[in-house]
């Protein structure tokens, strides 16, 4: 095994053990928040509270991931993110959990994952050749999304033997991740003079990205997409109001949109995109929206799964095509700052679309308010074909 395999197979084992300890996580608290409160809008808050840190410390975060140790900045992430884990699950025991102790900490977890999830994407291209990274990127996705299906059914049935099992393992894995994280080996890069944090330098990630139409329209359009449509803040609500399941249904309700990524990143793996890119990623994003619709007005957790793999098989085709776009168009000297705008991006359509899912199921009910958010989904795929015509026909990934 050459190093560069070593160092990937490092770096995958590290991308599971992470996945997983943040779905089953992500389950626990979900579950737990409604359980002590019976409110959407606090399901809302939980991505709210996350949001904040990655939407404030973004620009900094892609600076230092541009001027510092990678390597160190997500080990040092995750084990502050093991730290809250296991404050989580310490809490119950002295009679300390409420609503406000799970957001506080759940905002702790978000500046450390503000550092972690931006930083962690530029790992990846200086462990292979630029050739294969498509095909590593679809990889990582399978790997994470195979911890996506397992994390949330093992937080699921864990949960029954109490939420503080959750985080006790979910904080020990976080601990698992940091130590595979600092072993790694990698293509030794030319770091830039440590100059001052200047707004200049700060913003250019987000002027390199205005410069280049095709990584905007890809970016926003994942953003709007996944915020209007995305329905994981509701899926506690579905789990236990309308498909009158437990803590065990909404594991597997979470897991099904990991199923669909799966298969679709196993395929890419093995039959990477070669041509019509561009409208792969809007009929992609089109399937997303359609799935959400039939989620929304489903009764049946056959069919609200079978609905939840599909959405997670079009997400998937469109991330991969957007991560590729963002790494293969980005200098190796603006990715961590390009990273860290692309990663606003994606945490206000996941944590800030959950704020947004819960704020609007408290407002007109659960299902009108995913139902409205798949058709919005629809709408802004026809909007950005409008607006984008240079994302519409992008060709191939990689143009060189």
């Amino acid at each position: 095994m050459n190093s560069a395999t070593g160092s990937l197979t490092t770096f995958l084992s590290a991308r599971a053990a992470a996945t997983l300890a943040y779905q089953m996580a992500s389950v626990a608290i979900g579950w737990q928040m409604y359980d002590l409160t019976g409110s959407p809008f606090a399901l809302g808050l939980v991505g709210l509270v996350q949001f904040v840190p990655s939407l404030v410390l973004a620009l900094y975060v892609g600076h230092a991931a541009d001027r510092y140790d990678r390597r160190t900045i997500v080990a040092l992430s995750q084990g502050v993110e093991g730290v809250a884990l296991l404050s989580l699950a310490i809490l119950p025991l002295l009679h300390r959990i409420d609503r406000n102790s799970i957001l506080l900490i759940v905002f702790l977890l978000g500046i450390a994952r503000a550092f972690e999830y931006t930083t962690f994407q530029t790992l990846l291209p200086a462990l292979v050749p630029q050739e294969i990274l498509p095909a590593a990127i679809a990889r990582n996705a399978s790997v994470r999304q195979a911890a996506v299906i397992v994390g949330p059914v093992l937080g699921g049935f864990l949960y029954m033997a109490g939420p503080g099992v959750v985080y006790a393992v979910g904080g020990c894995l976080f601990f698992l991740s940091a130590g595979l994280i600092a072993r790694l080996r990698m293509q030794q890069r030319v770091l830039t003079a440590r100059e001052p944090a200047t707004l200049s330098s700060l913003c250019a990630g987000i002027a390199y990205i205005r410069r280049q139409p095709v990584l905007l329209g890809a970016i926003s359009l994942d953003l709007f997409a996944v915020l209007l449509g995305g329905a994981t803040a509701l899926l506690p609500i579905f789990a236990r109001d309308i498909l009158m399941v437990g803590p065990w249904g909404l594991g597997i309700l979470r897991a099904a949109p990991a199923v669909g990524a799966l298969t679709a990143s196993l395929y890419l793996t093995r039959n990477p995109l070669q041509r019509r890119v561009g409208k792969i990623m809007f009929a992609a994003v089109a399937g997303f929206g359609a799935a959400t619709v039939v989620f929304a007005l489903s009764t049946s957790i056959a069919l609200s799964c079978l609905a939840l793999a599909v959405l997670g098989w079009t997400d998937m085709i469109s991330v991969v095509i957007r991560a590729s776009l963002v790494q293969l168009e980005t200098p190796d000297e603006m990715r961590g700052r390009v990273s860290a705008v692309n990663a606003v991006f994606i945490g206000t359509s996941n944590e800030f679309g959950e704020f947004e899912s819960g704020l609007t199921a408290a407002w007109f009910g659960v299902v009108p308010a995913a139902l409205l958010g798949g058709i919005g989904t629809l709408a802004v795929a026809a909007l950005w074909i409008y607006l984008f015509p240079q994302l519409l026909h992008r060709e191939r990934l990689h143009t060189g």
